[in-house]
């Protein structure tokens, strides 16, 4: 039955819909359900016939909460564990999601935050209800965000706005995630599943080789961003470096404890 699949996939009419659907977990991205977005927008990508889709979290409280570290993957395929050696699964969903080749809309039905806000971004138009919130946490975790993540947000907000949001860990109501960028409309929470079904349609009904072609060039010009071979390697250390430091352990506890961290810088 559908409410026990962690990602709910329907299509309609070129629409695809595709619903993180842990809501006991807030919608987080486990490696299961990141392996299963990434199947799904491949066989729709391959199939040829959905034409926008449209990501959304159940339960009406989350889109998602973020990457859930607690989980491991199961029921992969050998052909898929081959790919998992040259890519992690958040990896490899955000890049499915940001190359499929049709338009995607992150519909905003709930709270976004850590990679969870980075898959919205990963999409090509972001629609928010007005009472939904969203941010980046690693810095008060003690965290360092992965390059590719990071480049994914330059590229929509632009290198100031990206630099606010991470260095500051701020939460965002919803206008003010449409003043930062991180939302292109915000509506009504009654009227959200309207306005993006509307634009979804919208965009169905267009020249589906015009849509491809314009993608594809939009995601060129926008990954003009590239690290060297010696940037990604000390982006690596200085990753690894925080993975391992007592701040992400007080950042943990904090967290949990519900308290504000005392970070050291160690």
């Amino acid at each position: 039955m559908q409410e026990h699949q962690e990602l709910i996939a329907d299509v309609e009419d070129g629409i695809g819909r595709l619903t993180l659907n842990r809501p006991e977990r807030r919608n987080a991205l486990s490696p299961d359900l990141l392996v299963k977005i990434h199947l799904q927008l491949e066989a729709w990508a391959k199939a040829n016939a959905v034409r926008v889709v449209i990501f959304s979290g159940s339960g009406g409280k989350a889109f998602s909460s973020g990457y859930d570290i607690t989980a491991i993957p199961t029921h992969v395929t050998e052909e898929l564990k081959e790919v998992l050696k040259r890519h992690n699964p958040l990896e490899l969903a955000l890049a499915s999601v940001k190359n499929f080749p049709y338009p995607t809309i992150a519909m905003l039905n709930g709270y976004a935050f850590g990679a969870g806000l980075n898959l919205a971004v990963c999409c090509d138009i972001r629609v928010a209800a007005d009472d939904v919130k969203a941010g980046m946490p690693p810095a008060k975790l003690g965290l360092v965000y992965h390059p590719e993540g990071l480049r994914q947000f330059v590229e929509v907000l632009g290198m100031p706005r990206t630099r606010e949001v991470f260095f500051s860990a701020k939460t965002y109501p919803g206008p003010e995630l449409l003043h930062m960028g991180l939302a292109d409309h915000v509506v009504p929470r009654s009227r959200l599943e309207e306005a993006v079904l509307a634009l979804a349609r919208e965009m169905a009904k267009n020249a589906p080789l015009s849509l491809r072609g314009t993608k594809r060039i939009l995601n060129l010009l926008g990954s003009c961003i590239q690290l060297g071979a010696p940037e990604q390697a000390e982006a690596e250390t200085l990753i690894t470096e925080a993975f391992n430091s007592d701040d992400l352990k007080e950042g943990q506890t904090a967290f949990l404890e519900k308290r504000a961290p005392r970070f050291t810088g160690r």
